[in-house]
């Protein structure tokens, strides 16, 4: 039977309206979910790893302070009181706070090796990556500002290339871990804590990061500039940790708070005035959890 024209028309019609129908849902469909541009993004979201404020196990790299160096005796170190593993009720560090007292020889791992600087970054993020830690702190950089001359600290190109290639290292052989990075503190600060004790002055002279400490008093403008120069130089080896870390979706640095933590006399090691004694390990580690645990980022 031959359509007629009429009806021909009316079909044309309603194939039209039903085009436009399965359009106009995919229009309303497009912008519920953002248009195709924006729902590539929030399927993109919802993949990105997410940070876990709870832990289960850590592992610690870094320096001297990781290590507890002069909290408990002269020129030793005492990991029991590390700010990030140590299990010191007087500390309670970041790994008792997170995983409990009695899980912390189990699962937490320090690394951290007395006097390494970022140059022995990788060698120690190859050995907690064995570990495959749900997290990694690192706190490095003081030794790189702490030399025996200003002119012989890490150049910044150094520290951020050495930086850069620990990180990717620890990404290739243990992807899902967390980082979490600490500032470098401010090696000023610490020397305006001691510099007014004569015995601390003595200490000083064995050879403690002498770039910034040598000739504590003076006011000449050759050792103002020296001090200036080191504390510049951290501020640069900080800009490094965060810009770095900002580009690892899985890495939080903790937004200068150990630069800027104002560390008094009575938190220092009572060897040397320049360690964290145990009050300062405690003080580390509360810092640390703050910013571990803290939903978002610091900004």
């Amino acid at each position: 039977m031959r359509t007629t024209v009429p009806r021909r028309r009316a079909r044309r019609t309603l194939a039209a309206a039903g085009t436009a129908v399965v359009l106009l849902a995919g229009t309303v469909s497009g912008c519920s979910s953002g248009g195709s541009g924006e729902h590539g993004g929030e399927r993109g979201a919802q993949s990105a790893p997410r940070w876990n404020t709870a832990p289960a196990s850590i592992a610690a790299v870094g320096d001297s302070i990781t290590r507890g160096f002069d909290a408990c005796s002269v020129l030793a170190d005492c990991p029991e009181v590390s700010w990030a593993t140590g299990n010191d009720p007087a500390v309670r560090s970041l790994a008792a706070r997170l995983l409990g007292d009695a899980e912390v020889p189990a699962r937490s791992w320090n690394y951290a090796v007395t006097g390494s600087r970022m140059a022995d970054l990788p060698a120690q993020l190859a050995g907690a990556a064995v570990h495959k830690p749900d997290l990694v702190t690192v706190m490095v950089g003081s030794n790189d500002a702490c030399r025996p001359t200003a002119s012989s600290m890490t150049p910044v190109a150094d520290f951020r290339s050495g930086f850069e290639s620990a990180l990717a290292q620890l990404r290739a052989a243990s992807p899902a871990s967390q980082v979490y990075v600490s500032s470098v503190p401010d090696l000023q600060r610490l020397w305006e804590q001691g510099k007014d004790l004569p015995m601390v002055r003595q200490i000083w002279k064995l050879g403690i990061c002498q770039s910034m400490l040598a000739d504590p008093l003076s006011a000449a403008t050759g050792a103002t500039a020296r001090r200036e120069q080191v504390r510049a130089r951290v501020v640069e080896y900080n800009e490094v940790l965060r810009e770095v870390c900002g580009k690892d979706p899985l890495c939080r640095y903790d937004g200068g708070a150990v630069f800027q933590y104002p560390f008094a006399a009575d938190q220092l090691s009572r060897w040397d005035w320049f360690h964290p004694g145990k009050d300062g390990q405690a003080r580390l580690a509360e810092l640390a959890h703050r910013q571990v645990t803290a939903a978002e980022p610091p900004r």
